[in-house]
């Protein structure tokens, strides 16, 4: 399973009203740590299915929500519980690294 995409239209259900700890990868198409670190989050998401939903928003496609959420540099990620931010994450890390950051989580 890879991490699915999410907009506007679909921010509520997807991560706001979501079962368990939802991780959002804000990004966008130019950016290239972004795409460094895209696959490692579908892996993540691949081998801790169940835990950890991971959704990606494109906050070139929805910059209402990356306003709303203060996103000044990507990639930003962060982890919501119970439609609140609980978690966040700058910056393009190592699998490792990212799972250390989501180990509360995904342990």
């Amino acid at each position: 399973m890879t991490a699915q995409a999410t907009s506007s239209q679909t921010w509520d259900q997807d991560v706001l009203q979501a079962d368990g700890p939802v991780l959002v990868d804000f990004w966008a198409a130019w950016c290239g740590p972004c795409r460094a670190v895209s696959p490692i989050l579908d892996q993540i998401a691949a081998e801790h299915q169940g835990k950890l939903t991971i959704v990606k928003l494109n906050v070139d496609e929805n910059p209402d929500l990356a306003m709303k959420y203060q996103i000044t540099s990507i990639p930003a990620m962060k982890v919501f519980v119970n439609g609140a931010v609980e978690t966040s994450i700058i910056g393009a890390k190592p699998k490792h690294a990212l799972e250390a950051d989501l180990a509360a989580y995904i342990g």
